[in-house]
Order: structure tokens, then sequence, then C-alpha cells
């Protein structure tokens, strides 16, 4: 028995747009896919990386590091005044201040370098092909312009912790290293 070639045809056409359909259902599944996996990595407030994110790309970074023998530089800013700008006008006029320290921070960074917010006033920059030098000058001409930003209830302020890449294996301890620099500066003033 042979098949009809005309109900080939007929069966085909069906099942073809059916295909299309599935095809462009999983194509916008996909998106919808990358779009969460943005939206997970991506601060709620700012348009920094989030904590999560940052790791990962520190552990990028340090990767990148080791095979190519190439520095970095982990800046760890603590916004001075924050407190004092949410108690004197309130939670809004601080998300304004941190969604603008994230706006500078992107503005003076280059697009190799990451952000990211790591919660609540606290900051993290990665600076590639950066040895302490560059993120000393970085840290100051950041803490420079964070001190212009005047956000009503007076002007915000920081203290950044440096730390180069030297040979760490571990994005935790990196970051827990610039922190304790940051904390260093903050108590010497």
């Amino acid at each position: 028995m042979s098949a009809d070639p005309a109900r080939r045809r007929t069966d085909a056409a069906p099942a073809t747009a059916e295909e299309a359909a599935l095809r462009a259902e999983v194509e916008a599944l996909r998106s919808e896919i990358r779009r969460l996996e943005a939206l997970a990595d991506r601060d709620v407030l700012t348009p920094l990386y989030n904590r999560r994110a940052f790791l990962r790309e520190l552990n990028r970074a340090i990767a990148f590091c080791q095979r190519y023998e190439a520095p970095a530089c982990l800046l760890y800013l603590d916004l001075d005044g924050f407190k004092g700008v949410n108690d004197a006008a309130g939670h809004a006029a601080g998300d304004e201040a941190l969604k603008r320290v994230a706006d500078l921070i992107l503005a003076n960074i280059r697009e190799s370098d990451a952000a990211a917010r790591l919660g609540g006033d606290e900051f993290g920059v990665l600076l590639l092909q950066a040895g302490v030098d560059e993120g000393q000058a970085k840290a100051a001409a950041l803490g420079a312009l964070i001190g212009e930003i005047d956000v009503g209830a007076g002007v915000l302020g920081g203290a950044f912790g440096v730390r180069a890449w030297e040979g760490h294996e571990d994005a935790e301890q990196w970051l827990a290293e610039a922190d304790a620099a940051m904390f260093v500066r903050k108590r010497a003033r």
C-alpha cells in the first residue's frame, strides 16, 4: 500500500505549523530564562552586579590572572554619612544616593572592569589589568567624585580598601582582605 502524496502534504502542513509554534515557544522560554538570569545577577536597586554575580566575576578574574600572569586590583567601598541621609531625608533619598554612587562608579570604570553593590552602602570594584598603584589612583578619583554628591542631607564620603591580586585562589578571601583594608582606612580617619 503506497501513501497518497496529496494526503502526505496535508498531514505535513499541520506538523510544520505545530513545529513552528513549538520553536517560537522554545525561543520565548529561552528569552525569559536569559531575562531572569540577568535579574538574578543584578542588584535590586542599582544597575550594578549583586554580591553573587560579583563573586563569579572575581573567580573569572582569578582564573584570568593565573593563566596570563595579569594584574588585577579590587576596591572595596563603604560610604560615610549614608545612615545620616536615611535618617534625615528618608529611605527614598538614601536609595537615590545609592543609585547616584552606582552610576558614578559605572561612568568611571572601563567596560572590562566590574562593579557591584555588595549590600547596604558597600560597593566593590574589580579593575582588570591594573595593579595596586592604579587601584589606589582609581579609589582616590572615585572618592573625590563621591564627595561631590550632594544628597540634600549633606555630602557623602567613603573609605576604600584596595587589594591587588597576589595569587589569591579564593574570591571570598580576596574580598575579605579588601574589606579589611577598607576598615583599617576608616578607623585611621
